[in-house]
């Protein structure tokens, strides 16, 4: 009887091991690439800064966005509905803002379709988040 106990619990160690193994893959997935999302951000540069200190653009500079409240860097003029909306800059917030701005904040001036694929709107995301 004692044998049967251990087989059993190394087979439930080897489960538990296999989960958290496939758990942490889906995570880093989800985490997203900030080096691919550099390259999908190339759409965005051609409205949105990214220096430090750099100027706006059509749209604001986004260096530092991750963690700030949503239309408050100085001087720039943001729509009323994204002035309201409450939002702060997460992982989560970005990756369905850029998914397409207009769903998620009904009246926003940011005229941009979205990026359907949930990988490069999770790079996106992870590059706003190395610009820091």
């Amino acid at each position: 009887m004692r044998g049967t106990k251990k087989g059993y619990s190394m087979l439930r160690n080897s489960f538990i091991a296999l989960a958290l193994l496939a758990a942490s893959t889906l995570a880093a997935n989800a985490a997203g690439d900030a080096k691919a999302g550099e390259a999908v951000f190339k759409r965005c540069a051609v409205c949105h800064t990214t220096e430090k200190g750099g100027g706006d653009g059509l749209g604001p500079n986004l260096f530092g966005i991750v963690g700030r409240k949503a239309a408050t860097r100085p001087g720039f003029a943001y729509s009323a509905p994204l002035q309201k909306s409450g939002i702060t800059w997460t992982d989560a917030t970005l990756s369905k803002w850029v998914a397409g701005p207009a769903r998620m904040v009904p009246g926003t001036k940011m005229a941009f379709a979205g990026i359907s694929s949930k990988k490069q709107q999770a790079d996106v995301s992870a590059y706003m988040a190395s610009l820091k």
